[in-house]
């Protein structure tokens, strides 16, 4: 029996940013999941505040070289990779010079959101889609964390939809609790017109903040994780109205076999639903 293959895309791990509960679970998670017989790969973006030299980053030439259009624009897409040698685990980085060279990772020195985070976020989605299609590595689950991947599960349900790397692919987003101010530019939803992505597609984004960014990737979701003991209520009482599997948190005891055994549950309900 083949074994069951996770990408997560992640919005921060350590050691390469400071440890918080995300970052850990980004650290541990898929080295537990590993652990327990499962194929990974791990993808987070390339802040500027991630020392290379010190965690040894490299560019992999190989899957580099693309360019990215968003709103017109050409953006090169840069992987680079470094090893976590105690876990035994790889992780990509999705580098751009444009978007990623600045010293801060959402904020700046006065810890103000960038005004771009909108396309930041997109090409990051965008760079692990096209980095795994060229790995040729088909997931069963595409494992999303932090609002910085909420564009990933349009872009596997939808913009690549017909690609076989992607055809079987269930999806899981992950709530935290780490929202945003100000809501993105209203643009968004034009660079995000990608193939087989309608207007109609994009409504949540009519008002493009925290909330409705969440909502919109729960939209295409096959799986919620709650991550944070609280999330904004809001959010609590959407998940509430989903037919998607969901596991509520129950802090940090069991949860790697806990979301061994959720993973199972959607590749099941999928399995179900077919039949």
């Amino acid at each position: 029996m083949k074994s069951v293959k996770v990408l997560y895309v992640f919005q921060e791990i350590t050691p390469y940013l400071e440890e918080n509960n995300m970052s850990s679970i980004g650290r541990n998670l898929p080295q537990g999941i590993q652990e327990k017989g499962k194929e990974i790969r791990t993808f987070m973006p390339r802040w500027g505040c991630i020392n290379e030299r010190r965690n040894q980053l490299h560019e992999v030439i190989r899957l580099s070289g693309m360019n990215l259009v968003i709103d017109d624009n050409d953006h090169p897409l840069i992987i680079k990779v470094a090893s976590i040698q105690s876990a035994r685990m790889q992780v990509y980085f999705i580098d751009n010079e444009d978007y990623f060279k600045r010293k801060h990772v959402l904020t700046d020195d006065k810890g103000d959101y960038f005004s771009d985070n909108d396309e930041r976020a997109i090409f990051y989605a965008r760079g692990v889609m096209e980095t795994v299609k060229k790995l040729r590595w088909a997931p069963d689950i595409v494992h999303c964390h932090g609002w910085f991947s909420s564009f990933v599960p349009i872009l596997v349900k939808k913009a690549y939809l017909d690609d076989p790397v992607f055809a079987k692919a269930k999806v899981i987003s992950s709530v935290y609790d780490d929202g945003f101010t100000p809501a993105f530019n209203l643009e968004i939803k034009k660079k995000l017109l990608l193939e087989n992505i309608t207007k109609k597609d994009l409504e949540l984004l009519n008002t493009p903040d925290y909330i409705n960014l969440t909502k919109f990737a729960l939209k295409y979701s096959d799986g919620i994780v709650v991550e944070s003991p609280k999330i904004a209520p809001e959010l609590e009482q959407h998940i509430k109205t989903k037919k998607a599997p969901v596991l509520e948190y129950s802090g940090t005891d069991n949860y790697v076999e806990d979301i061994n055994s959720f993973y199972e549950k959607v590749l099941n309900n999928s399995a179900d639903a077919k039949k």
